[in-house]
């Protein structure tokens, strides 16, 4: 099984790319918001998750760890597979996924492609008010990351703010743990801020806007 790839950017497709590992291509399918953040010869690491069938072996390749974790996790739901898991993570992308399943907001989830009204009702009953998938732990996600991205300054850019916009929601559930809110309770609270305050919003800001709305 593969878990992370490491290389260079071989070719770009529709709805997937090559990667050159020592000489060795890889055919990784990935999502359009994905696929727009690489540029042929860019080094490129990816957070790998494979898919064994009868008659075919798949490799799913995600920018981050958070990314390919809610893709695995999606699929434990009744009537999603994987091209379903892949229109969401593109229509939302993972910080937007967390708030639209903390929430239940069954029209967020409408928005990607191919999930209509009630799978869409279904993901939101089924993913409110549960802490988001764990993924796999690595020592240096974010960091690796941005290495990863330099030969490319709009990508690496792109993946900076979102690393960013994650760690602030993180700290700020952190320190609704630490006033000891549940870490759903905290979750939803900071999801409701990060929607209302937008992709800016720091950390102090999250934290404010989540009191107030754990104290309505």
């Amino acid at each position: 099984m593969f878990a992370k790839l490491k290389g260079h950017v071989d070719a770009i497709g529709e709805n997937d790319a090559v990667i050159d590992v020592h000489g060795v291509g890889y055919l990784v399918g990935m999502g359009g918001r994905s696929l727009a953040r690489l540029e042929p010869g860019q080094a490129v690491e990816l957070h790998i998750e494979t898919q064994v069938r009868e008659d075919l072996i798949r490799l799913w390749g995600f920018l981050s760890e958070r990314e390919r974790a809610w893709f695995q996790h999606l699929q434990q739901i009744q009537g999603v597979g994987s091209k379903a898991a892949l229109a969401v993570l593109d229509a939302l992308g993972a910080a937007d996924l967390e708030s639209a399943a903390i929430l239940g907001d069954a029209s967020a989830f409408s928005r990607a492609k191919g999930v209509g009204p009630k799978l869409a009702q279904r993901l939101a009953a089924e993913l409110k008010d549960k802490p988001p998938p764990r993924g796999r732990s690595y020592a240096a996600d974010f960091k690796a990351m941005d290495e990863a991205m330099k030969s490319a300054p709009r990508a690496a850019a792109q993946a900076a703010d979102s690393g960013g916009q994650d760690g602030a929601r993180e700290d700020a559930v952190s320190a609704l743990l630490n006033l000891g809110y549940g870490e759903s309770e905290a979750r939803k609270g900071v999801a409701a801020a990060a929607r209302a305050l937008g992709s800016e919003a720091g950390e102090g800001d999250l934290i404010r806007a989540a009191l107030k709305e754990l104290a309505r």
